[in-house]
């Protein structure tokens, strides 16, 4: 199996390190479980609210192009912080024989992956929409 790596941050709280760390992650994913990672596409200081992002774009575009089989995120509010958005690129990566795969997430290929899958994007949506942020417990 063939995968392409897709990262991004949004603001000036991420930075680079944000970046590497998803790399990182997802290439440590592969590894694991014996896929091939055939390129990246990283979008810098770029909201998921919106698909405007031109490596995400380029990305789906390539899809098309049977040149790879996954696209790893790191987690899924990486991919889209938008449900209509996640749902309508998703399909789109389907139809072009390319499953989305989120390394931080198991999300089962059955039912139960449905509504786990939809939690997960819908509270990526709630937070950018200035939900309450999680705070990070302290050791």
């Amino acid at each position: 199996m063939t995968a392409v790596i897709y990262a991004r941050y949004s603001s000036d709280s991420q930075r680079e390190a944000s970046i590497e760390g998803q790399l990182r992650d997802c290439k440590d994913y592969a590894e694991r479980n014996g896929i091939t990672v055939v390129g990246t596409y990283i979008d810098r200081a770029y909201s998921a609210k919106t698909d405007d992002r031109p490596e995400f774009q380029r990305m789906v575009q390539d899809s098309a192009k049977k040149i790879f089989d996954a696209v790893l995120v790191w987690k899924l509010d990486r991919f889209a912080r938008n449900r209509y958005d996640a749902v309508y690129y998703k399909r789109q990566l389907e139809k072009n024989g390319v499953h989305l795969v989120s390394v931080m997430e198991p999300i089962s290929d059955g039912p139960e992956g449905i509504m786990i899958e939809s939690l997960l994007i819908g509270m990526a949506e709630y937070y950018s929409q200035g939900g309450p942020r999680r705070t990070r417990e302290r050791p």
